[in-house]
């Protein structure tokens, strides 16, 4: 099975277009920029649409009106860039499109910096636009993550008609590792899709939209929405555990410092230490109920992030003991270290 060298934004493009991307709409923000790059000589290879648009503004807009044909489509940013597409993806939302955003996170607030960071985790998981709706978020936490997790995207988007977004950082977009390409490659029939416009050749007039000023009829479909949205609770949640059977520690972390989680275990176990990971995948739904259940009453849980702490909340809903959540970050492109995350681990033990 042949493995190709590759980046993990790169390898995001190539998911993209095996899922059945046809038109990609972006504009440049580091550190995602390969990204871009990437599709402007791929889709061009392909036959497909790119555009880079003047704003992400346009790009997100652009986006909503390739997902109204019902072709497959595809935007990505980076946290400020993400931010000025929020009301974009809340339309989507709204009027049950699908689509995939995928941000690869920068230092922030603000302008931040252009190191990979992981400051935007409310900003996926917890609304981000306006309105009640949610979006799947997934979260590589590897090159092979980033091209698996990008096909799988455009799949649950057309399943639930609904945005979908891969939620990685600049550590993971940038770095190269050797993966397999091995999907099927997707073409996306616009025509077999229900929320299709067809202009003339439509048998009825037919309109996609998220306005309803009549009194009851917003509220109805929302309901119609809450429905669905239960649904990708229930089959969407996705997490990955090591070695956390006997565990006295586990570590909870995602993407980058998942990694890094990965190597302070690995030498915490040599060491004595009983130490495990849980990572969560889908980052929206969150598997609250699959991290209680690893709760036996007297482990102790270290929330590993690249933020002052944000999934931290969500570890501290699922674990009810606060007192045995423990946390460390770092933040604006800072990245924890191995040796200071294993000097930690076991100091934690020992209090």
């Amino acid at each position: 099975m042949e493995k190709i060298l590759i980046t993990g934004n790169e390898a995001c493009g190539e998911g993209a277009i095996m899922a059945g991307c046809t038109f990609y709409a972006g504009y440049p923000i580091t550190p995602q920029n390969e990204l871009t790059a990437y599709m402007s000589r791929r889709m061009d290879e392909e036959n497909h649409v790119f555009i880079q648009s003047e704003s992400e503004v346009a790009a997100i807009n652009m986006v909503f009106g390739a997902a109204v044909t019902g072709v497959g489509a595809m935007t990505t940013s980076s946290s400020p860039g993400i931010s000025l597409m929020q009301e974009g993806i809340s339309y989507l939302a709204g009027c049950q499109l699908p689509a995939v955003i995928v941000n690869v996170m920068r230092g922030g607030p603000g302008l931040g910096n252009i190191a990979g960071a992981q400051g935007d985790y409310f900003q996926a998981t917890k609304g981000g636009g306006h309105g009640d709706y949610n979006m799947v978020c997934l979260a590589p936490a590897s090159v092979q993550e980033m091209f698996d997790f990008t096909y799988d995207a455009f799949d649950i988007a057309q399943k639930y008609t609904n945005p979908v977004m891969i939620l990685t950082d600049g550590i993971i977009g940038q770095m190269m590792e050797p993966i397999i390409m091995e999907r099927k490659k997707i073409a996306i029939d616009p025509d077999a899709n229900d929320w299709t416009l067809r202009g003339a050749k439509a048998r009825a007039p037919r309109s996609i939209r998220s306005l309803f000023l009549k009194e009851g009829v917003l509220e109805e479909w929302n309901k119609k929405l809450q429905v669905k949205f239960a649904l990708m609770r229930k089959n969407e949640v996705k997490y990955e555990t090591y070695k956390t059977l006997d565990a006295d520690l586990v570590f909870c972390a995602y993407g980058t410092c998942a990694r890094i989680a990965r190597a302070a275990c690995d030498v915490l176990r040599k060491s004595g230490v009983k130490a495990g990971i849980f990572r969560p995948i889908s980052l929206w739904p969150f598997p609250y109920a699959e991290l209680a259940n690893l709760d036996k009453g007297k482990q102790r849980f270290f929330v590993l992030e690249m933020s002052a702490g944000q999934m931290l909340y969500d570890i501290k809903l699922a674990i009810k003991d606060d007192k045995r959540v423990a946390f460390y970050g770092r933040m604006g492109g800072g990245v924890p270290e191995e040796n200071e995350v294993v000097r930690l681990a076991k100091k934690i033990l020992h209090t």
